[in-house]
């Protein structure tokens, strides 16, 4: 409960940490300010009812008044509302609300909405408006010229906010990502109420969570204590029975000044946050009156069930020279149902946390001193830890990716031509190396750039679709660090891929598909949101239309629902954040899709054009280009401006970066930032979670533990174990004197998949006793029949690695088809299939089965004679695996059985 946090801030933290070096001058209201320190200054006093909250309530409703007399002019026209299904729905303008239409088609519907999703086909005052966001850093995402990123913007609202025009409309429940966000953000509005009541605070910042929310307050020196939920309980109780609407107001910088001149914190967020001359929003339920862009749900009474579920501190803005704050994290839900399920859940995601898995399975830990946020991986958790890789691997060489290895440290010239220096240099590693200065790799894609740029490519070679699993280092602050989950050392599936413009959708097409797929092997649900073209972006409006355009095609030709996040792209390309979910239900970011055409020009990357002709494959033609290129390079360097002169000794050297020229014939490629897991070791935190620690067969760091009975057969046990290891799998031995009970009891606790039971018997026999994880049910194999089950569950793949693909429709005579010649010794018949099996598969060669079956089923039904037998079903199951017969008899044969049920075949002796 106890400690500092550092604020996991989703939409403020990056603008408001920066804020805080550049501040302007503070309004001075009455009441507390913001010292020169950045400290709160004045009197303050925890109580209830503080006198503050009247005050505040007067001007709020001065303002309030004046809203209601603005919005009494408006024009009342008559509107069409669109819904979903294509129904359109008759309204007035600045009097028709969300919440009537829902009330129109069903009261329940009306009950359960909790927002809606507004596209106004028609220009609106309200979205003309200059309104900034004081609460959060979300920009809507205008060029330079402040046209709108996309023509065509849905925009969440307030369900008793009346509509302002035709539009086509979305009523959104709580079981909506949307709804929830919401339904979260209004609850915490609600235990800012109750913080205010109860203590008197001074409110800052109350976002909502991924599964819950928080808010932070000022409570002077009087800290937060378990004692103190209940009194806050028993208040969100009391707000909720009141049922308390929730207001909006929009109002001007000097408005919202007053309104809030008695929290300082409050108003250096209006003061640095609101332009002059523009406006913000604020909500107010009850005697709460916060800055908040919104929506809110329509009144504090769709609380029916709230929990407050732990406290921290923290420092305001983030920073340890700023006030001490005090966190409550909450969670509410509108019925006692959901908050039973999600109680259940967070008992069962405590029980399957990623920490507590990693060390009851003895996968991996961190040490406090010798490397904080470094894993220390153990020889199982390697295992999984290179299963993962090898999984990765074996897709990429199927999808035409290239592995390349680059080096772990450079010099700090490289961050600076990629701009990394000035935006990242503070999480990064500096490293001295000979008086200059260096970093450690945080990120793999300005090393990509330089094997693209090693030589001229030709546009015959694109895509060049580049894969690394290279170890980075980023200086994460040590209050970040959490498990797998936030660390300072670890790998990525990272991806790089450089293609020509036209290319961008297939790529990413084939992007969208290969995630899919890792996701549905995992069992991992996903979802998608593609963002577009922020205010601040390089390159031409119409490069970044044709981005977007091709990112959206992929996405729908994929089949995939998907949101759009105006806006919110990064500067240098627009791209599409994929989340999961796990078994949980909890949401993870993980993969990622970004276009990037600032790191090209950076780097000045260029391919030679189809256009300028197929003459330059020839090696005198490169020869020529290469010498024109120079020349072109020299030209430059003579037209610009003279070099800078060298620094002098201990001075360090400014680096100017300049956009260099296209040399001719040539055009610069796109580039695709593409990761799927993410960080290996993230990722290994979700899946310890979604899977609880019983890990699927291809990725598990204990396959198959082979248990002897007491000491007998121990020495078969190590035979066993050794043959599974040299296969390639995962096994270990329990020789120990311990009763069978005792090992298989202990096995099933460790979570191994598969437990071999073995004694004098079953080494006369070459068989084991298998029981598979969660049965307590064995069987006995043979070791052939061992193998190749094991073989088949480790082989997943989105391609069959014992098949040809086809080539114009026809794929190569299969190895079992092939007729080998006549005559001689060891020579098989045309017809011998089962003797081909046996040599070319290791599942056949055990069985006690004639070679020429073929000629022995012209006279006989089945493999012993006349009557089934336990032979009949070993060789079907195995054919059946392997590919039914095609030699005459053996496939009749293989029909007969075939008609027979599967619990009539196990009745065969």
């Amino acid at each position: 409960q106890g400690g500092f946090e550092l604020p996991p801030i989703r939409r403020f933290a990056p603008r408001l940490c920066a804020m805080a070096g550049r501040r302007t001058e503070t309004y001075a209201g009455h009441g507390p300010k913001m010292g020169a320190s950045g400290k709160f200054e004045g009197e303050f006093k925890v109580q209830q009812g503080a006198p503050f909250l009247d005050r505040r309530l007067e001007i709020w409703q001065r303002l309030y008044n004046k809203h209601c007399e603005n919005v009494a002019k408006q024009e009342r026209k008559p509107i069409k509302i669109t819904l979903p299904d294509g129904t359109v729905k008759e309204g007035t303008a600045w009097e028709t609300s969300p919440f009537d239409i829902a009330a129109g088609i069903a009261k329940g519907l009306a009950d359960s909405a909790v927002i809606a999703n507004v596209t106004y086909t028609e220009l609106v005052a309200s979205m003309q408006e200059a309104v900034a966001a004081a609460d959060d850093d979300e920009s809507e995402g205008e060029d330079e010229a402040g046209a709108p990123a996309r023509a065509v913007k849905t925009v969440q609202w307030d369900l008793r906010r009346p509509l302002e025009g035709s539009c086509k409309l979305e009523l959104l429940k709580f079981d909506s990502d949307e709804g929830k966000d919401t339904f979260w953000h209004s609850s915490a509005h609600i235990l800012g109420q109750a913080l205010e009541n109860e203590f008197g605070v001074h409110l800052t910042i109350g976002p909502p969570l991924d599964n819950g929310f928080y808010y932070d307050s000022y409570m002077g020196s009087r800290p937060m204590t378990e004692k103190d939920y209940k009194p806050l309980e028993d208040q969100v109780q009391k707000i909720s029975k009141e049922d308390q609407p929730f207001e909006r107001l929009v109002l001007t910088k000097d408005e919202a000044l007053e309104l809030f001149q008695e929290n300082p914190f409050k108003v250096q967020l209006i003061t640095n946050k609101v332009p002059d001359g523009s406006k913000t929003t604020a909500y107010r339920c009850g005697k709460l009156i916060d800055l908040c862009r919104g929506p809110h749900v329509p009144s504090t009474g769709k609380v029916k069930s709230f929990k407050v579920e732990k406290h921290s501190a923290t420092y305001w803005l983030g920073k340890n020279s700023n006030d001490s704050l005090q966190r409550v994290y909450a969670v509410a839900f509108p019925t006692e149902k959901d908050m039973k399920v999600h109680q259940k859940n967070k008992d069962e995601a405590e029980k399957r946390k990623h920490t507590n898995v990693g060390k009851q399975q003895e996968l991996f830990f961190f040490h406090p001193v010798a490397s904080p946020g470094s894993c220390f991986w153990l020889p199982h958790g390697a295992r999984l830890f290179n299963s993962l890789v090898e999984f990765m691997k074996r897709e990429y060489r199927a999808r035409g990716f290239k592995e390349v290895i680059t080096p772990n440290i450079y010099n700090a010239e490289l961050f600076q031509q990629s701009g990394h220096y000035a935006a990242y240099k503070k999480n990064m590693y500096p490293v001295l190396v000979e008086g200059e200065e260096w970093y450690l790799k945080p990120m793999n894609c300005p090393g990509h750039c330089m094997v693209f740029d090693n030589r001229l490519r030709s546009y015959k070679e694109l895509p060049m679709r580049m894969a690394t699993f290279g170890v980075l280092h980023r200086n994460e602050e040590t209050g970040a660090l959490h498990g797998l989950v936030r660390v300072r050392r670890f790998q990525q599936d990272d991806a790089h891929i450089f293609c020509r413009h036209d290319q961008i959708k297939d790529e990413v097409l084939g992007a969208l598909e290969f995630l899919l797929y890792v996701y549905k092997v995992f069992g991992l649900e996903s979802s998608f949101v593609l963002s577009t073209r922020p205010k601040k972006a390089i390159g031409s409006r119409e490069v970044w239309d044709r981005a977007e355009a091709a990112l959206e095609q992929a996405l729908n030709e994929c089949g995939l629902p998907w949101k759009l996040n105006p806006g919110d792209g990064a500067f240098y390309g627009p791209k599409i954040d994929i989340k999961v979910k796990d078994a949980l239900g909890r949401r993870h970011q993980c993969a990622t899709i970004q276009l990037d055409f600032n790191l090209p020009m950076r780097f000045n990357l260029q391919y030679k054009t189809e256009a300028a002709g197929e003459a330059d494959d020839e090696p005198e033609a490169k020869e020529k280009v290469d010498k024109k290129a120079d020349k072109e390079k020299k030209a430059e360097e003579a037209n610009g401006e003279p070099p800078a002169a060298a620094p002098k000794p201990g001075e360090k050297k400014e680096y100017v970066w300049k956009e260099g020229k296209l040399r001719t014939g040539c055009e610069r490629p796109a580039m695709i930032h593409r990761a799927i897991m993410g960080s290996i070791e993230r990722f290994t935190a979700i899946l310890c979670e979604h899977y609880g620690g019983k890990w699927p067969f291809f990725i598990s760091p204990r396959q198959c533990i082979v248990c002897s009975i007491k000491t007998k057969g121990a020495d078969y046990a190590e035979y066993v174990a050794r043959q599974l290891t040299l296969r390639g799998f995962a096994a270990e031995v329990d020789a120990t004197n311990k009763d069978i009970r005792a090992k298989v009891k202990q096995a099933t606790k460790d979570q191994w998949n598969y437990i071999a039971v073995v004694g004098d018997t079953e080494a006369e026999k070459f068989v084991v006793n298998l029981r598979t994880r969660g049965s307590e049910k064995s069987e006995e194999v043979t070791l052939q029949e061992l193998f190749a089950r094991f073989e088949e569950e480790n082989n997943i793949n989105s391609f069959d690695p014992t098949k040809f693909e086809p080539f114009k429709g026809k794929t190569p005579p299969q190895p079992l088809s092939i007729q080998v010649p006549t005559g001689g010794e060891g020579a098989m018949s045309p017809a011998s299939s089962i003797r081909a099996r046996k040599v070319i598969s290791a599942q056949f060669k055990g069985l006690a089965i004639s070679d020429d079956l073929e000629s022995q089923l012209e006279s006989q039904p089945y493999v012993n004679g006349f009557t089934p037998s336990k032979a009949d079903r070993e060789l079907f199951e195995r054919l059946a695996n392997a590919g039914e017969p095609e030699s005459p008899n053996l496939g009749r044969w293989f029909q007969h059985v075939a008609s027979f049920s599967k619990g009539e075949r196990a009745k065969w002796k």
